[in-house]
Order: structure tokens, then sequence, then C-alpha cells
């Protein structure tokens, strides 16, 4: 069973994402802000992270920076998640090494599992892009 990381700070989205998930068969763990998602990181090693860029505490760009700076976590693939349909930070992320960066309004829950599972089964990392 895969395991993935949620890093959202809206309780809703929150839920619906820990409901299709763990109904898609994935081990779940979800954080509420950056540095919450840093500590669970280290605790749980999941195969792949969705971070959602606008938190309290620490955002989704500065948690993705972590991410890829450490070498321990920089393969592990992450898919931005937003409501900021911003191309200046979606090529930003891409370049730090996320896979993807996908609006929330323009994917249903069950369209990202579906995308989670397809880069899973790919093998990508992402890290190619980093740098």
């Amino acid at each position: 069973m895969a395991k993935v990381l949620i890093v959202e700070d809206d309780p809703l989205i929150s839920r619906m994402y820990l409901k299709v998930f763990t109904f898609e068969g994935f081990d779940i763990q979800m954080a509420g802000n950056g540095r919450e998602g840093l500590d669970k990181l280290k605790e749980f090693h999941p195969d792949m992270l969705l971070i959602d860029v606008m938190m309290p505490i620490m955002n989704g760009v500065e948690l993705l920076a972590s991410v890829k700076a450490d070498p321990a976590t920089r393969d592990i693939p992450v898919i931005m998640l937003t409501n900021l349909a911003d191309a200046r930070t979606a090529d930003a992320t891409i370049k730090q090494g996320a896979l993807r960066y996908i609006v929330k309004s323009d994917y249903n829950p069950m369209d990202v599992a579906a995308l989670v599972k397809d880069i899973l089964a790919k093998g990508e990392k992402g890290t190619d892009n980093a740098n």
C-alpha cells in the first residue's frame, strides 16, 4: 500500500482528500501546515507528498524547498496543490523539483488520486527538475 502525506490547512479539503485516498487504498497521513508536514515526513516516510501552497507557519513553497534540499527526502515525488493559478509560482515549484502544480478547482480528488497512482506506477521522482 502506497503511503501519501497530504499537507493541507483547510479542514474540509483535508477530509475530502483523506476519504478519497483511503477509499483508493492509500495509507494516508495529514498535516495542517508546512512545519507539521516536515515533522510527519520524518516519521511517516511517504512514497508521495501532496502540498498546499498557501499555508500558515511554513508555506508549501518553503516546505518543498526543505524536502528537495534534504538528501533523505529529495527523491520523494511532490505534487503542489493550490487555489492559486499563478504561473510564476507554478514554474518556480516545478524548477524546485515538484512534478505537478495542480489548481484544486480544476481537479476533483478522484482525479488527483488517479494521478498519484500513475506517478507512483511510473516511478517519477521530480529530482531531474531541481537546481
